[in-house]
């Protein structure tokens, strides 16, 4: 299962929704970007904890790591993908929700990977609602492949808006979990 949308959405509270509601038995959440900044904290010696983390902290280092990875991945595009699916152990859950799709070659790595078991999730909110959670439009960053690639994609899985309330958005997560609990049945 993968998740996408941009930044300030609210993908990570999903994918903890997510996880909580399928548990920690059966689904693990995989983050792309968990290589890429543990690299970072280990190259600069920074706080990976706090890279890791949705506070100003890893903001002053954003566009950097962008620009280092994308160039990782102009070679290769499933590096961090792979990467991440070891850093996490995935192989030991039967669902993984990765939290941090950004582009289409993340989406193209594990449906070459995984086939037809991959379930791809788009996560929206309306600008107002993301500026409230404090998104602030940062060019070279929002402007960049890493917030723009999938606007392109249309053929999602499943689409949740993350406009409303959280009982609200527990009604949109319940068909997915029980998409997910049937193909776990199998």
């Amino acid at each position: 299962m993968q998740d996408s949308g941009k930044r300030k959405c609210g993908k990570d509270y999903i994918t903890d929704l997510l996880l909580e509601r399928i548990g920690s038995k059966d689904a693990v959440i995989i983050k792309i970007s968990s290589p890429i900044k543990s690299h970072w904290a280990e190259e600069k010696g920074l706080d990976l904890k706090q890279l890791m983390s949705a506070d100003e902290y890893k903001e002053r280092y954003r566009q950097e790591m962008i620009l280092w990875s994308e160039a990782i991945r102009d070679k290769d595009p499933g590096c961090f993908c792979r990467k991440a699916v070891v850093m996490y152990k995935a192989q030991e859950k039967p669902v993984w929700i990765v939290s941090d799709i950004r582009r289409q070659t993340d989406i193209a790595w594990f449906t070459q990977e995984y086939g037809e078991t991959v379930r791809t999730i788009r996560v929206a909110a309306e600008e107002d609602v993301r500026v409230k959670r404090g998104y602030v439009f940062t060019s070279g960053i929002d402007d960049k492949a890493s917030e723009c690639d999938l606007d392109k994609v249309g053929n999602w899985h499943w689409m949740i808006n993350n406009n409303g309330s959280a009982e609200e958005l527990e009604k949109l997560l319940d068909p997915l979990i029980e998409d997910i609990r049937s193909a776990l049945a199998e």
